[in-house]
């Protein structure tokens, strides 16, 4: 063992610095859960759970493993206790073995009674408190599960440590399939963890500064510590611009993005005098998305002395790393927009599940750099595997208003008033289209996202209906002076999705979620609002579950909220629950909430544990 600690400290001094490629996009360990069997320790006892205590965690293993995923398709990591934990010893046992395999978030699983206290040593190592903590009691007559499972809430509860208690409403017949309302509960805790360890230790990327006054531009960098656990790195637009100058970018890729976005895309260019020709406009938003990629999680061919040599630039390790950002925002108008184009064609693209390299997961870009609907797009992304779309909230238009403005009466698709959803040229491709008609439109936002990734024709599909629905209209001059490419389109309706926002209150973070569904309005109705808003810009005509578009308008706090396909306020609620996060807003019935049994001991109220307890990483 003594040779484990030795340095070759020569070979390190002499090691050339190179760019360094991993297998996944942004440097860090895969989400690891573990799975920890407890059961009674008396011989005799415990010889009797063994069987069918495995037997559990199997199954366990297969539901998780079979359906969650980060959206590049990687499985969730998951690890299982080297034995059965029945008391402090082999408790410790699986906690080094943990600790090892870098383990963020723990499942206990018991058929049977177990020695409650005792078993605390398995997360009470370094780093574990911040340990995501799940236990799952059978509940039947013959052991006691649900006993052992009581006792064991109650001890965390009483530590202070918050945990998710998964428990049958039902008797369980432990020989048959995990019961529904169970395995429901356990992806659910298992999508959530994922999340939260997926952001922990990446970064956000700030690509320039406040834009515009908005306060959600305001990037709150203590509070994506204490709340989320991620750093945040700031780069001042002069950074996008001295790239485009030096040619510190791939032309040949440029050359490729070029001629796949001009024979694929149609285009409606600004006519009369402008800043640049349609080819050099096209060219220099294009030259933008793949900057603000490199920076967010580098390029390797930067690197390259060979790759520069032959395309005239100087291959710059450093600058080639990016910045390991799982996440970013563009600051945009004003400064920038003023003399460039704008970033409606950039943030389009990376917020697109595909681009002129093909399919693959979105770079998530929040517009006017609010790091605020940023932060709640990734963690959506990650929860339901699909891409977001950025808005304005842009108005609340009711049945009155809009059979005053038309003589059209839309009681029947939007009796309690909509919510037109006008983003500023960059929503994600994807929403041109119902990605959910792809496949069985009744699957769940995660195995839409998983079908269509597993199947190239699907893929292949969402492209070409996301192009065909898409034209990119050059910017309105009066406002975005160096002209731009706007992506517009008209999102379907039927669709169901999920509106969500991140709120600070002084130094103390707030999230809303509100589900709903799209809707299809009259072509003349459309056709009406868009030409008096703003008809270079995507729109999404959005209405609210339970409550009028007015009241959604009035509750959600700043001008932006972020979107996702799918109905996942459900698991978003339990992932502010995780980081301690309390939701002032939402939608989702009261059965389908899940929170750690701490809240209980607080009269379920969210604020109430949520101050107690704190942010996770405070």
């Amino acid at each position: 063992m003594g040779n484990e600690s030795k340095v070759d400290f020569g070979a390190l001094k002499n090691r050339a610095r190179t760019f360094e490629v991993c297998e996944r996009r942004v440097v860090g360990h895969v989400p690891t859960i573990a799975l920890t069997p407890v059961v009674d320790g008396r011989t005799g006892a415990y010889e009797s759970n063994v069987a069918e205590t495995w037997a559990m965690v199997e199954k366990v293993h297969k539901l998780i493993s079979e359906n969650v995923f980060l959206p590049d398709g990687t499985p969730v990591r998951l690890v299982v206790a080297p034995e059965i934990v029945y008391g402090a010893r082999s408790g410790a046992r699986a906690q080094e073995y943990y600790t090892r395999e870098g383990v963020g978030a723990n499942i206990w699983i018991s058929r049977s009674w177990a020695y409650s206290d005792e078993l605390m040593s398995v997360c009470q190592g370094v780093g574990s408190s911040e340990w995501i903590q799940a236990a799952y009691g059978l509940n039947q007559t013959d052991r006691p599960g649900a006993v052992w499972l009581k006792a064991f809430c109650a001890a965390m509860d009483e530590k202070k440590r918050p945990i998710f208690s998964i428990y049958n409403p039902d008797l369980e017949d432990d020989s048959g399939d995990i019961a529904p309302y169970v395995a429901e509960r356990l992806l659910r805790f298992a999508r959530c963890a994922t999340a939260v360890l997926e952001l922990r230790g990446k970064n956000y990327l700030s690509v320039g500064s406040v834009s515009m006054g908005i306060i959600g531009s305001d990037v709150r960098r203590n509070a994506l510590l204490h709340y989320f656990g991620m750093g945040s790195v700031a780069v001042d637009m002069v950074a996008v611009r001295g790239r485009i100058d030096n040619g510190f970018y791939d032309h040949d890729e440029l050359e490729k993005a070029f001629e796949y976005m001009k024979s694929k895309f149609k285009f409606k260019f600004n006519e009369g005098e402008k800043p640049y020709s349609d080819d050099d406009l096209l060219k220099e938003s294009i030259l933008m998305t793949m900057i603000v990629r490199d920076l967010m999680v580098g390029n390797p061919r930067l690197a390259d002395p060979a790759v520069g040599d032959a395309q005239g630039f100087k291959a710059d390790v450093e600058h080639a790393q990016g910045c390991n950002a799982i996440f970013a925002g563009t600051q945009g108008q004003r400064a920038w927009t003023d003399l460039f184009p704008n970033f409606d064609l950039c943030e389009s693209i990376l917020n697109s599940s595909f681009d002129w390299n093909g399919y693959r997961a979105p770079y998530i870009v929040a517009t006017e750099n609010d790091s605020k609907n940023g932060i709640g797009m990734i963690a959506a992304n990650i929860l339901s595997g699909m891409p977001q779309l950025f808005a304005d909230i842009r108005t609340n238009w009711t049945v009155e208003s809009i059979k005053a403005a038309t003589g059209r009466d839309v009681s029947d698709v939007a009796p309690d008033g909509l919510i037109d959803k006008r983003n500023s040229g960059a929503g994600s491709l994807d929403y041109a289209l119902n990605v959910f008609e792809l496949v069985d439109g009744s699957k769940s936002a995660q195995q839409t996202a998983c079908e269509i990734r597993e199947n190239p024709e699907l893929r292949q599909k969402l492209i070409d209906k996301a192009i065909e629905g898409t034209t990119y209209i050059g910017a309105i001059l009066e406002y975005f002076l160096g002209d731009g490419l706007s992506s517009s389109y008209r999102t379907p309706g039927g669709v169901p999705m999920t509106a969500y926002r991140y709120n600070m209150v002084g130094d103390k973070m707030t999230f809303s979620v509100v589900e709903g569904e799209t809707i299809d309005l009259p072509q003349d109705v459309a056709d009406h609002i868009s030409g008096v808003t703003n008809e270079t810009w995507p729109e999404t005509y959005w209405t609210p579950r339970g409550m009028s578009s007015f009241e959604y308008m009035s509750k959600i706090g700043p001008n932006h909220d972020a979107n996702s396909f799918g109905l996942i306020g459900a698991d978003l609620i339990t992932f502010n629950a995780i980081l301690r996060i309390p939701v002032d807003m939402h939608n989702i019935a009261d059965e389908d909430i899940f929170r750690p049994t701490i809240w209980d001991r607080f009269g379920g109220d969210d604020f109430r544990a949520c101050k107690e307890l704190g942010p996770l990483y405070e």
